[in-house]
């Protein structure tokens, strides 16, 4: 899978992208529209929005900080038990001790993170503070003529390249979350 960039100046024109992507198969989680001026996408109800928690650099930095918070708690259980400490008293204070370094080092990755801006979209800054909207689908490869197929038809978004996508499953996931929420009351 795929994501494919576009910047635009006109949300309504986006707004009938997306319905034509969803009314041709592709699932509202695989779009998404990027805008500094979040009042004028929220006017417009059809077009999916980014998250503002992936906005920011707050997934990355958090898988960071639990990768040092793990090696921080095995460096805590290798000292114990190579040092000879737990051998008298029991380990729980030493496995209390891990699990508090990595819980603290995965919150501050996560806290230094949102801070950030996502790398991602750090290419888009100069268009996004101009006024433009970044549009952008993640689409997998038997779907890619169907996208090019469409933008043709709208020749004002102007195309602004590709990169990788969100996991597969992750995409899934959302689309089964969206459809439970639908069915349960």
């Amino acid at each position: 899978m795929r994501r494919h960039f576009y910047i635009s100046n006109d949300l309504d024109e986006l707004e009938a992208v997306e319905k034509e992507l969803e009314s041709h198969g592709v699932s509202t989680p695989h779009i998404h529209v990027l805008s500094l001026n979040d009042r004028e996408v929220s006017q417009h109800t059809k077009l999916h929005e980014v998250e503002a928690v992936l906005r920011t650099d707050v997934v990355h930095s958090t898988e960071i900080g639990a990768l040092i918070g793990v090696v921080g708690a095995a460096c805590v259980l290798g000292i114990a038990h190579f040092s000879g400490w737990a051998e008298g008293p029991t380990w729980i204070p030493f496995v209390f001790l891990s699990i508090v370094i990595l819980g603290f080092c995965t919150w501050e990755g996560g806290f230094f993170g949102i801070q950030i801006k996502n790398k991602r979209f750090a290419r888009f800054d100069a268009e996004l503070k101009a006024g433009k909207h970044l549009f952008f689908v993640d689409i997998e490869s038997e779907k890619e003529q169907l996208l090019s197929d469409i933008m043709d038809r709208h020749p004002t978004l102007e195309s602004a390249g590709e990169g990788p996508s969100v996991p597969h499953w992750f995409i899934r996931l959302q689309e089964r979350f969206k459809h439970f929420a639908k069915v349960m009351p």
